[in-house]
């Protein structure tokens, strides 16, 4: 039992330290910057989860409650890139080129809040997810410095949102160390004024 209660203390965490940060796109308050996390591709397209969550950008965007979209996502190899199928699908779906910044190296949630950070100097924003895993991306970035709004997009409760949930008691753990550790992503680089040049482009 005192096992049980030990695992569970992260994702409890979790639950309480965000207890007032989510809500649906409707409830989102107005940030200049919203961060979508990548979510997997399909044939090179986004999948069924990843295009939900860019349709709430998209919303976000046209209702004006947005100004730029930082896409975030993994282009570790060549022949698979998160970034790019975000931003073709943003662009098809009415939110201009110029108001979208591609993140290539966003390989799991925390890279993607230190890099938000550090690399684009994102103080602010509306952060974007399945409500399975909306909670420890917003208490990640707060812990990386970013203050942070979570959207939870609808997602169909079918083998892949069950497999997300039960996955996120384990990665509540990691959370917590990182939270508490904050190592460096796995790539850092050098600043990127991508979303600075994106948030100074004529409307």
């Amino acid at each position: 039992m005192a096992l049980c209660v030990l695992a569970l203390l992260p994702a409890t965490w979790l639950f309480v330290s965000t207890e007032d940060k989510i809500g649906t796109v409707a409830e989102a308050p107005r940030a200049r910057v919203a961060v979508v996390f990548g979510a997997g591709l399909w044939q090179g397209e986004p999948s069924p989860y990843l295009a939900h969550r860019l349709d709430a950008a998209a919303e976000l965007y046209r209702t004006g409650r947005i100004e730029v979209v930082l896409v975030t996502g993994d282009n570790s190899r060549e022949d698979y890139d998160e970034p790019d199928a975000m931003r073709a699908y943003l662009k098809e779906h009415g939110v201009p080129g110029r108001r979208i910044v591609s993140d290539y190296a966003g390989f799991d949630t925390w890279d993607s809040c230190v890099r938000a950070k550090k690399i684009f100097g994102v103080d602010r924003a509306v952060l974007i997810s399945q409500g399975f895993h909306i909670r420890r991306a917003v208490a990640l970035c707060d812990a990386a410095g970013v203050s942070s709004y979570g959207v939870a997009v609808d997602a169909v409760h079918d083998t892949t949102w069950y497999y997300g949930g039960a996955r996120e008691v384990l990665a509540a753990g990691k959370a917590a160390l990182d939270a508490t550790f904050r190592p460096d992503p796995h790539f850092l680089g050098p600043r990127e004024p991508g979303v600075d040049r994106a948030l100074a482009s004529r409307p």
